[in-house]
Protein backbone atom coordinates (compact mmCIF):
# COMPACT_ATOMS: atom_id res chain seq x y z
CA UNK A 1 0.00 0.00 0.00
CA UNK A 2 0.85 3.63 -0.86
CA UNK A 3 1.79 5.64 2.37
CA UNK A 4 0.07 8.82 3.00
CA UNK A 5 1.69 12.08 1.98
CA UNK A 6 3.04 13.40 4.80
CA UNK A 7 2.31 17.27 6.00
CA UNK A 8 4.65 19.92 4.45
CA UNK A 9 5.75 21.62 7.79
CA UNK A 10 5.94 24.91 6.02
CA UNK A 11 2.86 24.71 4.60
CA UNK A 12 1.57 23.36 7.92
CA UNK A 13 3.49 26.68 9.19
CA UNK A 14 0.85 28.94 6.90
CA UNK A 15 -2.11 27.48 7.93
CA UNK A 16 -1.30 27.71 11.23
CA UNK A 17 -0.76 31.70 11.19
CA UNK A 18 -3.66 31.96 8.38
CA UNK A 19 -6.53 30.22 11.26
CA UNK A 20 -4.29 32.64 14.03
CA UNK A 21 -5.54 35.54 11.77
CA UNK A 22 -8.99 34.00 11.15
CA UNK A 23 -9.45 33.46 15.07
CA UNK A 24 -8.21 37.14 16.05
CA UNK A 25 -10.74 38.73 13.21
CA UNK A 26 -13.68 36.58 14.68
CA UNK A 27 -12.75 37.54 18.29
CA UNK A 28 -12.84 40.97 17.46
CA UNK A 29 -16.23 40.73 15.02
CA UNK A 30 -17.97 38.50 17.79
CA UNK A 31 -16.86 40.93 20.68
CA UNK A 32 -20.10 43.28 21.98
CA UNK A 33 -18.40 46.62 23.27
CA UNK A 34 -20.66 48.21 25.52
CA UNK A 35 -18.39 50.29 27.17
CA UNK A 36 -14.82 52.00 27.34
CA UNK A 37 -13.46 49.45 29.66
CA UNK A 38 -14.64 46.50 26.59
CA UNK A 39 -12.40 49.04 24.35
CA UNK A 40 -9.33 48.43 26.59
CA UNK A 41 -9.94 44.45 26.46
CA UNK A 42 -10.63 44.45 23.03
CA UNK A 43 -7.15 46.21 22.58
CA UNK A 44 -5.52 43.95 24.87
CA UNK A 45 -6.30 40.79 23.53
CA UNK A 46 -5.63 41.83 20.02
CA UNK A 47 -2.19 42.91 21.28
CA UNK A 48 -1.41 39.56 22.23
CA UNK A 49 -2.77 38.14 18.93
CA UNK A 50 -0.27 40.45 17.27
CA UNK A 51 2.57 39.70 19.18
CA UNK A 52 1.89 35.86 18.46
CA UNK A 53 1.66 36.44 15.48
CA UNK A 54 4.88 37.79 15.13
CA UNK A 55 6.50 35.10 16.99
CA UNK A 56 4.76 32.42 14.31
CA UNK A 57 6.59 34.65 11.44
CA UNK A 58 10.08 34.02 13.37
CA UNK A 59 9.34 30.69 13.92
CA UNK A 60 8.73 30.39 9.82
CA UNK A 61 11.83 32.56 9.57
CA UNK A 62 13.78 29.97 11.81
CA UNK A 63 12.45 26.67 9.40
CA UNK A 64 13.56 28.68 6.49
CA UNK A 65 16.99 29.13 7.03
CA UNK A 66 17.14 26.20 8.42
CA UNK A 67 16.06 23.96 5.84
CA UNK A 68 17.74 22.80 3.00
CA UNK A 69 14.56 22.44 0.15
CA UNK A 70 11.64 24.02 0.46
CA UNK A 71 8.07 23.05 -1.22
CA UNK A 72 7.97 26.46 -3.19
CA UNK A 73 10.23 29.61 -3.61
CA UNK A 74 11.33 30.50 0.27
CA UNK A 75 10.35 33.96 -1.15
CA UNK A 76 6.41 33.24 -1.53
CA UNK A 77 6.14 31.32 1.24
CA UNK A 78 8.01 33.96 3.43
CA UNK A 79 5.91 36.45 1.37
CA UNK A 80 2.67 34.98 2.24
CA UNK A 81 3.49 34.56 5.70
CA UNK A 82 4.16 38.38 5.73
CA UNK A 83 1.14 39.49 4.27
CA UNK A 84 -1.48 37.57 6.38
CA UNK A 85 0.74 39.00 9.37
CA UNK A 86 -0.05 42.22 8.20
CA UNK A 87 -4.06 41.44 8.36
CA UNK A 88 -3.18 40.54 12.15
CA UNK A 89 -0.98 44.42 12.22
CA UNK A 90 -4.05 46.26 11.22
CA UNK A 91 -7.02 44.86 13.25
CA UNK A 92 -4.34 45.43 16.08
CA UNK A 93 -3.85 49.08 15.51
CA UNK A 94 -7.68 49.71 14.31
CA UNK A 95 -8.69 48.41 17.93
CA UNK A 96 -5.90 50.86 19.49
CA UNK A 97 -7.39 53.27 18.10
CA UNK A 98 -11.20 52.74 18.90
CA UNK A 99 -9.82 52.28 22.39
CA UNK A 100 -7.79 56.11 22.22
CA UNK A 101 -10.77 57.52 20.66
CA UNK A 102 -13.01 55.59 23.25
CA UNK A 103 -15.50 54.59 20.22
CA UNK A 104 -18.07 52.45 21.23
CA UNK A 105 -20.87 53.00 19.03
CA UNK A 106 -19.79 51.13 16.00
CA UNK A 107 -21.89 52.11 12.85
CA UNK A 108 -23.56 49.81 10.03
CA UNK A 109 -20.56 51.17 8.05
CA UNK A 110 -18.09 49.80 10.50
CA UNK A 111 -19.97 46.73 10.80
CA UNK A 112 -19.93 46.02 7.03
CA UNK A 113 -16.37 46.41 7.06
CA UNK A 114 -15.96 43.74 9.58
CA UNK A 115 -17.85 41.32 7.84
CA UNK A 116 -16.29 41.21 4.96
CA UNK A 117 -12.74 41.18 6.10
CA UNK A 118 -13.65 38.35 8.67
CA UNK A 119 -15.24 36.54 5.67
CA UNK A 120 -11.92 37.00 3.91
CA UNK A 121 -9.90 35.94 6.78
CA UNK A 122 -12.34 32.79 6.13
CA UNK A 123 -11.23 32.37 2.55
CA UNK A 124 -7.58 32.28 3.35
CA UNK A 125 -7.83 29.36 5.61
CA UNK A 126 -9.97 27.62 3.00
CA UNK A 127 -6.87 28.58 0.78
CA UNK A 128 -4.04 27.27 3.02
CA UNK A 129 -5.89 24.29 3.75
CA UNK A 130 -5.79 24.04 0.25
CA UNK A 131 -2.37 24.75 -0.57
CA UNK A 132 -1.14 22.20 2.65
CA UNK A 133 -3.32 19.75 0.48
CA UNK A 134 -0.81 21.17 -2.81
CA UNK A 135 -4.46 21.37 -4.33
CA UNK A 136 -3.11 24.71 -5.87
CA UNK A 137 -5.59 25.88 -8.59
CA UNK A 138 -8.42 25.21 -6.87
CA UNK A 139 -6.57 27.67 -4.34
CA UNK A 140 -7.84 30.48 -6.99
CA UNK A 141 -11.71 30.76 -6.37
CA UNK A 142 -10.93 31.25 -2.93
CA UNK A 143 -8.47 34.68 -4.33
CA UNK A 144 -11.25 35.93 -6.53
CA UNK A 145 -13.70 35.54 -3.20
CA UNK A 146 -11.37 37.57 -1.53
CA UNK A 147 -10.46 40.26 -3.96
CA UNK A 148 -14.49 40.67 -4.50
CA UNK A 149 -15.18 41.60 -0.47
CA UNK A 150 -12.09 44.21 -0.78
CA UNK A 151 -14.10 45.62 -3.94
CA UNK A 152 -17.33 45.68 -1.26
CA UNK A 153 -15.40 47.45 1.08
CA UNK A 154 -13.94 49.48 -1.51
CA UNK A 155 -17.51 50.84 -2.11
CA UNK A 156 -18.33 51.21 1.61
CA UNK A 157 -15.25 53.53 2.12
CA UNK A 158 -16.33 55.39 -0.44
CA UNK A 159 -20.21 55.59 1.08
CA UNK A 160 -19.34 56.10 4.84
CA UNK A 161 -16.71 59.08 4.03
CA UNK A 162 -19.58 60.52 1.81
CA UNK A 163 -22.25 59.58 4.78
CA UNK A 164 -19.98 61.05 7.44
CA UNK A 165 -19.66 64.60 5.89
CA UNK A 166 -23.22 64.44 5.26
CA UNK A 167 -24.82 63.94 8.64
CA UNK A 168 -21.60 64.75 11.17
CA UNK A 169 -21.49 68.30 12.42
CA UNK A 170 -18.10 67.51 15.17
CA UNK A 171 -14.85 68.19 13.14
CA UNK A 172 -13.32 66.03 15.77
CA UNK A 173 -16.26 63.21 15.26
CA UNK A 174 -15.18 63.56 11.43
CA UNK A 175 -11.91 62.87 11.75
CA UNK A 176 -12.29 59.78 13.97
CA UNK A 177 -14.91 58.08 11.79
CA UNK A 178 -12.67 58.94 8.76
CA UNK A 179 -9.32 57.02 10.08
CA UNK A 180 -11.26 54.23 11.88
CA UNK A 181 -12.75 53.83 8.33
CA UNK A 182 -9.33 54.21 6.35
CA UNK A 183 -8.04 51.55 8.91
CA UNK A 184 -10.48 48.73 8.19
CA UNK A 185 -9.94 49.37 4.30
CA UNK A 186 -6.64 48.54 5.14
CA UNK A 187 -7.39 45.61 6.30
CA UNK A 188 -9.43 44.56 2.99
CA UNK A 189 -6.01 45.76 1.10
CA UNK A 190 -3.89 43.43 3.20
CA UNK A 191 -6.76 40.68 2.40
CA UNK A 192 -6.18 41.75 -0.94
CA UNK A 193 -2.64 41.27 -1.17
CA UNK A 194 -2.72 37.51 0.22
CA UNK A 195 -5.04 36.95 -2.78
CA UNK A 196 -2.57 38.48 -5.61
CA UNK A 197 0.32 36.18 -3.28
CA UNK A 198 -2.19 33.14 -4.04
CA UNK A 199 -2.48 33.81 -7.13
CA UNK A 200 1.22 34.53 -7.47
CA UNK A 201 1.87 30.96 -6.23
CA UNK A 202 -0.13 28.80 -8.14
CA UNK A 203 1.14 30.75 -11.47
CA UNK A 204 4.61 29.66 -10.41
CA UNK A 205 3.87 26.30 -8.94
CA UNK A 206 0.67 24.72 -11.00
Amino acid sequence: MFSPRKTDPFFAALLTIAEHVQEAMHYANDYKVTSVADLKEVSIVLKKYETDGDDLIHELITKLNTSFMTPIEREDILQLAIKMDDILDGIEHFAANLEMFSLIDIDEYVQTFMTNIVKSSDEIVKAMKLLERRKLVEMRDHAVTIKEYERVCDEVLRTSIKQLFIRETDPIRIIQFKDIYELLEDIADYCQDVANMIETIIMRNA
